[in-house]
């Protein structure tokens, strides 16, 4: 677990120093970093979808992850915690980006075969060095959300460690399951989360992505299910 306890340091670390720079950052300035920021999460999305390899589980994983979702009504229980988090953090009660300094971060540090790759190595191998480059990128990712986004972003750290550390712990029993194609399928999903993530930053889109997180988990299930239905046909 040394890995990930290294990682989830270093989000909390970096979102320390990111909101030292936070305060030295002119409040004019603030609006022109976050759209910069969500033309990078654009271009980091777009990226990251292209490795998908099947369009129809990404259709039926965004499908049925937004039904999840929406009946989970998980953007509106993060946004009741965003509220909370802001009412104790924000002391001078201004305009607070939590929820979207959470989620960003969360996506960005979650989503993707570095984080899984690197937690099946070090739980099947001992082998922490991915997690440890993720570390390192993590952190710098952390100072300038946390900045630009506020502190929801050191809660960013939560997730990280849940998701890491749950794969470590499980990586025997999970490594059959997230081949090298599910992880690909969950990769593409979480990207153009991503992206929809840019897109409510820089043009003020109201899509509400908490409530599509789901679709990143599905195609552990729909995958597998997907090469079934094809073997018999």
């Amino acid at each position: 677990m040394i890995g990930v306890i290294a990682n989830t340091i270093a989000v909390i670390v970096g979102g320390l120093i990111g909101l030292v720079g936070k305060k030295v950052i002119p409040e004019t300035w603030n609006d022109i970093i976050v759209k910069a920021i969500g033309l990078v999460a654009i271009y980091v999305g777009i990226t990251g979808a292209l490795n998908g390899e099947n369009t129809l589980i990404l259709i039926m994983s965004l499908v049925f992850g937004a039904m999840i979702g929406e009946g989970l009504k998980l953007d509106e229980r993060l946004d009741s915690l965003a509220g909370n988090m802001e009412k104790r953090f924000d002391a001078k009660g201004g305009k607070s980006n939590f929820a979207e300094g959470f989620i960003t971060a969360s996506l960005l540090m979650c989503v993707g075969a570095m984080t899984v790759v690197g937690a099946l190595n070090a739980g099947l191998k001992g082998d922490n060095s991915l997690l440890f480059t993720k570390t390192a990128m993590d952190g710098v990712s952390a100072i300038m959300f946390t900045a630009s986004l506020g502190i929801g972003v050191i809660f960013a750290s939560v997730p990280v460690f849940i998701i890491e550390g749950g794969i470590v712990l499980l990586a025997a029993a999970i490594s059959p399951v997230l081949t090298t194609s599910v992880v690909n399928e969950m990769t593409c999903a979480g990207s153009l989360l991503i992206v929809a993530l840019g897109l409510n930053m820089t043009v003020g889109t109201k899509l509400k992505v908490m409530n599509y997180m789901p679709a990143v988990f599905l195609p552990i299930a729909f995958c597998p299910l997907y090469d079934w239905i094809v073997s018999l046909l």
